[in-house]
Order: structure tokens, then sequence, then C-alpha cells
């Protein structure tokens, strides 16, 4: 659910400061559709909507709420409940807003999790913040009211066009947060220009026309009307600083991007907007072998890093730092810093396992819970783990782990066990709707030597993703035969099990017997025909109970704030 801004009544206890940062989900229905009552009733500028709250209460014809009634006396009602719905939160606020979670979503994926899973699963565990990595109509649809805070995207071959014309950024706006808003009450709190755009591997490609999208975008916003709500960033990759002397006091930006970045930075602050960063020790660890490998987690047992008074135990602490140094050589002590990606993958790669993974993520999640910042930066800043699902068709240039970041499986399944916010683990996504228990193997009667074989392992890996087959990952201790069996299922899974899917030159047949090994999982893909139906067949019905439900919420909250007005 969105929030919302409602008028300061003198005689509520800081009603503005509490109901626009509080979520209503978690609660009881009644209590959050007082969250979503006021919301609609009072819009962001702070002034009654009378119109908008004599709609809630008569369009679907409550039979015993009388259309005469005057329309001041259902607003006493509403500041009662607000009043006592106040009283009842109010000592809760606090740890509410504690321990903010944050999520990278992803949807990269030949079969993706329907969007309705994906938000109860992000709820379950706990994520109040979202990030998108563009504006996936499904995804935003279904993070719609449900109090999940989101960073929406705009990809890296969008800022060409965007730079060139405010127009086109007003149109993407327009259609990709305003819609979704006002339509769907989606909560979208930043916007982000661009996905590491000064990447060194870009070679200055997307330089000249970051800042110029950056800008148009908040022009886009500010006409609008959510230069207040909605705050743009621009995520960055960690090379865009560096250290002159190996340590965080050394910190500057790149001198090839120096100007450019304080030219942002300015532009953000300016605005109120955010500096995002993404930092990743796995990357370090994989790309210098003598990188020593308990700096890259939590433990506190790895050889710190001496800086002048500070000690650093670990990579993320003194990365972040650096940036923190950077900013304040010029000129941006107080700029507020996100971390958009941190995380680390369990597959493709031998330093990306399950153990390690788990290692990582839960000695960030316990630094989160702890509200734990840096040397230089004791408040801790907004982190989004990355990423929340595997994504079988991300591009795999920076390496096969790329497909695996995930704390879950491409299906929403537990990767390994994390604890959360008061001892709570991780669970799994519900309600998965799967193909036929039946797998894609090498026929017993084929020879690992057939002419035929290659060419149909490379076919199948052209289409589906084999990663898990590399060096060090999950599957590279099957045997030849396996092997071949493991791509060639991979194929027939992304293929939906169709008809001929599973006939390689007469080398393959289908098997009704699991053929997974140890750590090697041989998956069955997610139904996504089966989903869609179910979706298209139960919206009227569901929409229909949803309505219901809500009428009789007002009529219940109306006779109950009105017997409560004698109190004021």
């Amino acid at each position: 659910m969105a929030y919302c801004s409602i008028p300061c009544l003198p005689w509520l206890p800081k009603p503005c400061k509490i109901l626009t940062k509080i979520h209503a989900t978690g609660f009881p229905a009644r209590i959050q559709f007082l969250f979503g009552l006021l919301c609609h009733s009072f819009p962001l500028s702070g002034e009654p909507s009378t119109k908008g709250l004599k709609a809630k209460l008569l369009s679907h014809s409550v039979s015993n709420i009388p259309a005469s009634q005057e329309l001041s006396s259902s607003l006493m009602g509403i500041h009662a409940a607000i009043f006592w719905l106040l009283l009842l939160l109010y000592p809760f606020h606090e740890a509410l807003l504690a321990g903010a979670l944050g999520c990278n979503w992803g949807t990269r994926s030949s079969h993706p999790l329907p969007g309705d899973i994906v938000v109860r699963l992000l709820k379950d565990n706990g994520f109040d913040k979202v990030k998108l990595f563009e504006a996936d109509p499904k995804a935003l649809r279904a993070l719609g009211r449900s109090g999940i805070e989101v960073m929406v995207g705009i990809p890296n071959e969008f800022l060409a066009p965007m730079a060139s014309s405010v127009a086109v950024a007003e149109q993407w706006v327009t259609q990709n947060v305003s819609a979704y808003i006002s339509r769907y009450g989606v909560n979208i709190t930043h916007v982000a220009v661009g996905n590491e755009p000064f990447l060194k591997t870009y070679m200055g490609k997307f330089q000249r026309t970051t800042f110029p999208a950056l800008q148009n975008i908040q022009a886009a916003l500010i006409k609008a009307g959510l230069g207040r709500q909605v705050k743009a960033t621009v995520p960055l990759n960690a090379d865009v600083y560096q250290a002159s002397n190996g340590l965080p006091s050394g910190g500057d930006f790149r001198p090839d991007i120096k100007d450019l970045m304080i030219a942002i930075i300015k532009f953000l602050q300016d605005n109120g907007g955010t500096l995002t960063i993404n930092i990743y020790p796995f990357l370090s660890l994989d790309a210098d072998p003598n990188f020593p490998i308990d700096y890259a987690f939590f433990s506190g047992s790895a050889a710190p890093v001496v800086d002048g008074s500070i000690s650093y135990s670990n990579v993320f602490e003194a990365n972040y730092d650096t940036l923190i140094w950077a900013l304040e050589k010029n000129g941006f002590e107080s700029m507020p810093v996100i971390v958009g990606e941190i995380g680390w993958p369990t597959d493709g790669n031998p330093k990306a396992n399950l153990d390690y993974a788990r290692k990582f993520n839960q000695g960030l999640l316990n630094r989160i819970m702890k509200r734990q910042g840096t040397p230089k930066r004791p408040t801790p800043p907004d982190i989004y783990l990355f990423g929340l699902i595997d994504e079988d068709a991300k591009s795999i240039q920076p390496g096969n782990f790329e497909r695996h970041w995930g704390i879950f499986y491409y299906d929403g399944t537990v990767k390994y066990p994390l604890v959360l916010e008061n001892g709570q683990n991780l669970v799994p996504a519900k309600g998965v709707k799967y193909l036929s228990k039946q797998w894609c193997v090498l026929s017993p009667e084929a020879s690992i030597t057939d002419p035929g074989i290659a060419d149909s392992v490379n076919y199948a890996c052209q289409y589906a993703d084999c990663t898990s087959l590399g060096y060090g990952s999950s599957c590279n201790e099957l045997d030849a035969r396996s092997n071949i069996s493991y791509a060639l299922n991979q194929f027939y899974q992304v293929a939906d099990q169709q008809k001929g899917a599973c006939n390689f030159s007469n080398l393959s047949l289908t098997t009704n017997i699991d053929p997974s090994q140890g750590r090697c999982k041989f998956e069955i893909m997610i139904d996504v025909g089966k989903h869609e139906k179910s979706v298209n067949s139960g919206a009227e019905g569901s929409a229909r109970i949803r309505w219901n439900a809500v009428v009789a919420m007002v009529v219940s909250a109306v006779l109950l704030s009105s017997t409560s007005s004698g109190f004021l």
C-alpha cells in the first residue's frame, strides 16, 4: 500500500510523521483498510479529498449509510478512527521502521515466477523494499498496494533517447511511474537512471547520455507532481572511485569521470536525490587470486587493514568508506548513499557455492538487523540484497555465476538457511505450479561416442542454461552420460516439455525417474501456462470478493468511528 499524507490535525500525536512511514501490511485487515481509506481520502497535497471519501463510502450502494449523511460527520468519524489507530500503533512505529530489508527482483527468466507469488515471497520473508531493473508491467501491478517500497529502473539502452528529449522522459514517467502510482497504488520511491553506466568495460559508451537522461527524468518527475515523492538516482559500480594509496582515506573518483561524477552528485543533492552504489566482495575475491578470503566476509577473522586510527576487517566497510572519503573530498559530506546491490552467487564458479553465499549473506543480514554502519558513516545505508531469485536468461558475459545470485532458486525454493528479523527463517514461495514430473535423458542404448552427441549438447546449451556444468559448479562431478542428460533436460524443460523437445537424433528419451545426483538438481520448469489460466479464471471472482470485503469494512469502520466520536 502506498504511503499517504494526511492533514496535521493539532489533536493527533504526530500523525504526518507516523502515517507517512508506517507500513499497513502485516496488520489485521481492518487496520490495513483504515490506512487504505486514509490514502484514498487524503491526496499527497495534504488536503482532504471529500469527493474521494464520499465516493468510497457511497459508490457501492451501502444501504445502511444514508446518502444524505453530512460529509463532515463522516470526516469526524474517520478522524476519530485515526486517533485510536495512532494510539494503537504509536508504541511500535520505531520498531517497524528499523531494520528495513531490500532486495533486487530480476525478471530475466525463461519461466518467471508470477508476480503475485513473488510479492507474497517478499512479504513472507520481511522484505519491505524492492529494486526492479526495468518497469516490468506484471511485477509493478503485483506490487500494487503491497506496502513494499519500489525502486524502478531504466535500462542503459534507454539512456540515449531519454537524454535526447525531455518529452521522451515525460512519456516514460507517465507510463511507468505516474500510472502505477495512481492506478495500482504502487509505492514507487525511486527511479534508477541506468545501471552501472560508467563501468570500465563499457569504455565510455554511456558517459554522454547518463547525466542528460537524469536531468530529463528529474524534470519529468517534477512536472508529474512527483518531485518530492519519487527520488532519482544513478546506480553505479564501485569502480567509479579508487584509492591512490590503497586505503579508504585515499578514495577519490576516477580521473576520467571525476568532473561528470561531481556534476551528477551535485544535481542529485540539489534535487533531494540519493547516490546508489553496487558493492561486490565476491568479484574482488574472484578477480584476485591473492585476495584474502576471510576479508570478503563479516566474521572479523581477517587480518585488518589499518587506515590511520581505523581498522577494517572486511572489504565491504573499506569499499564503502572509500566512497565516503571521495564524497567528502569533493564537498558532499552529507550525500545520502544507498547500497543498490550486494550479495553472493551460488553456482557457476568454484567460489560461488552455497556455503560461501550463506556465510556472506547471513553476515550482511546481521549487520542490517543491528543497524550497523561503517567507521566513516555509523548510520547504516539502505541495502538491497542481490538478488531474490535465480535468472536463467541473464547474460553470462561477466561469468557463469551471473545466473545464480538469488537467495532462492528459479522456482522460489530456499537455497540455504538464513535467519531474518526476530529469528525467522527463510520461507519458500507458495502456490508454484510445475510441468509434469518427467525429464529428458540420454538413452541407455546411445553411445557417448556417437557423432551426434556434441551437436545435440551444443544446441541444447545454446537455448537453455548449462552453467551448472562448468568447472567447480554444482553439476561438475557428473559422469559423461549424466552430463549429457543434464544438458538435454535443460532444453526439454525450457521448451515446456513439448513433444519433440526430447528428440535429439534418437539419442534421448523421457523418464519419470528423477536423475538428480547429490548437489546437482535436474530441474522441472514452472508451468507458466497454468499460472496464466489460474489468474485469468480467478480474476473476476477474486475482484468481487475483495470489493465485498472492502464494502463490509467501510461500513464497520464508519459505524465504529462514529460511535467513538464522543470521546473527542
